[in-house]
């Protein structure tokens, strides 16, 4: 059954269905007719009350999930309040003021949004999740250290401050000084551009003629940068933080729903897959329970907002994943602002 338009409900019915869905998502628990009795916004008896829910039960939006155990909104109902009646709470001037500082604190970027992702888990009491930049970094300095014969480190420092290390197999019978002059080279020619634009450019080098490296050098110069390479599309490209806040109380009575959930979070790509819907969206996106394949058994929801930079252009998604009765009043803004701030961090 097509959900009807907000406009089609009477005030009347309008009104106990937001406060049926508020109660909802505040408690957990389905609302009785007694309970909504004794709203002053309400001036019906119980027996009117119980009319109006079994209207809104026969529309969909409501499900009773006992005889008398009163009702709770249905993925279509809450779809209907989130988009034509729900109120947005924006963050507090203390929450902006926290999610802020946690993101810009000092460090390499990859602090930062590993903070992000715990950051939105505390404030939501679900899951916060990240997800990263989809490029590579840009070199700063590249450092081979011999470390015993046949290895070397490599030491790769990012533009953004991230420090990598990689252990690095030498050819045999390597001439002395070699290391410093491959690291002089990836440093003084190279820096600024990503391992794939390095790799491209000492190797148009080499191919012309214009590098002055011998071929002891240049073989290690190629080895410096394919081992960073060779993982780049392995990289994880999502952070999740917080799944130990989906084991609340309610989840006692729901455990096969809680596990199914988790077992979707281990399955980091297919997150990411979803995540990556959102990157077109122009503002935060909300997912209900079967909306996405992915959740769909364990009915969770998930609202997700992209991240831009400076030049506008989406580098990732940041989100909350947690139960359908997620408080989206709060959540939603508070995901849009975070968005906005990493943003400005990314630049």
């Amino acid at each position: 059954m097509p959900t009807p338009p907000i406009t089609e409900l009477t005030t009347r019915a309008r009104e106990i269905f937001r406060l049926v869905v508020e109660g909802y998502l505040s408690t957990g628990t389905p609302v009785g007719s007694k309970a909504l009795a004794g709203q002053g916004s309400v001036n019906l008896s119980s027996a009117s009350i119980r009319s109006v829910l079994a209207d809104l039960e026969g529309l969909g939006l409501l499900a009773a999930p006992h005889t008398s155990a009163g009702r709770l909104p249905t993925e279509a109902g809450l779809r209907l309040f989130v988009d034509g009646i729900m109120q947005v709470a924006e963050p507090t001037a203390e929450e902006r003021a926290v999610i802020e500082s946690r993101i810009a604190a000092p460090g390499p970027i990859e602090a930062a949004l590993e903070a992000t992702s715990a950051l939105l888990s505390n404030l939501s009491s679900g899951a916060g999740v990240v997800m990263v930049p989809k490029r590579e970094p840009r070199l700063m300095n590249l450092q081979l250290v011999p470390l015993s014969p046949g290895r070397a480190l490599a030491v790769l420092v990012g533009e953004d401050g991230a420090v990598e290390n990689r252990v690095l197999d030498l050819p045999p019978s390597l001439p002395p000084g070699a290391l410093e002059e491959a690291s002089n080279y990836i440093s003084a020619r190279l820096s600024g551009r990503t391992l794939g634009e390095a790799a491209r450019a000492m190797r148009a080098e080499i191919t012309s003629g214009q590098s002055a490296l011998d071929a002891a050098s240049r073989d290690l110069v190629e080895r410096g940068l394919a081992v960073w390479s060779e993982d780049a599309m392995q990289r994880p490209v999502l952070i999740v933080r917080g799944q130990a806040n989906l084991l609340d109380d309610s989840a006692i009575s729901d455990l096969e729903r809680v596990r199914s959930l988790l077992d979707d979070l281990e399955n980091k790509q297919s997150v990411a897959d979803l995540l990556d819907v959102a990157r077109e969206a122009k503002s935060t996106r909300i997912f209900i329970g079967s909306e996405n394949r992915l959740f769909a058994l364990s009915g969770s929801s998930v609202i997700a907002s992209p991240y831009r930079d400076r030049e506008g252009r989406v580098v990732g998604v940041v989100g909350v994943i947690g139960p359908t009765r997620l408080n989206y009043a709060r959540v939603v803004p508070m995901v849009d602002f975070t968005a906005q701030s990493l943003g400005k961090l990314i630049g």
